[in-house]
């Protein structure tokens, strides 16, 4: 899109875009997940949907295109909430790093 017709690049209202997919969606667990710490941190004040809109167009146009729908709102959640001063992006990697130890599902993080 050009710099002249006012848009940003996520800005596709009233661009084609090819046809809609009409059939169901069934959501996998962590997309579930996602949505609910969307509302979560919402209802409890640590972000808004100024600041979710924010982060998704601030994260640039190639991770935009990359990004599934629900990674780019667990990437602007995360933002927001580093942000809020929840946590430090040390502190996330170190907590990251602790479930990553457990195995990678959930039976064997149960019985490790």
């Amino acid at each position: 899109m050009s710099d002249t017709d006012g848009r940003r690049w996520h800005d596709m209202g009233g661009m084609p875009a090819g046809p809609i997919p009409m059939e169901g969606h069934d959501f996998a667990l962590w997309e579930k997940r996602v949505d609910a710490l969307m509302v979560l941190c919402g209802n409890k004040g640590f972000l808004s949907v100024d600041g979710l809109r924010r982060a998704l167009e601030d994260m640039g146009e190639d991770t935009f295109e990359k990004y599934s729908y629900y990674e780019r709102w667990i990437a602007s959640i995360n933002q927001n909430l580093i942000e809020a001063g929840l946590y430090t992006l040390e502190e996330l990697g170190t907590r990251m790093a602790e479930v990553q130890a457990r195995g990678p599902t959930y039976g064997e993080a149960n019985n490790g």
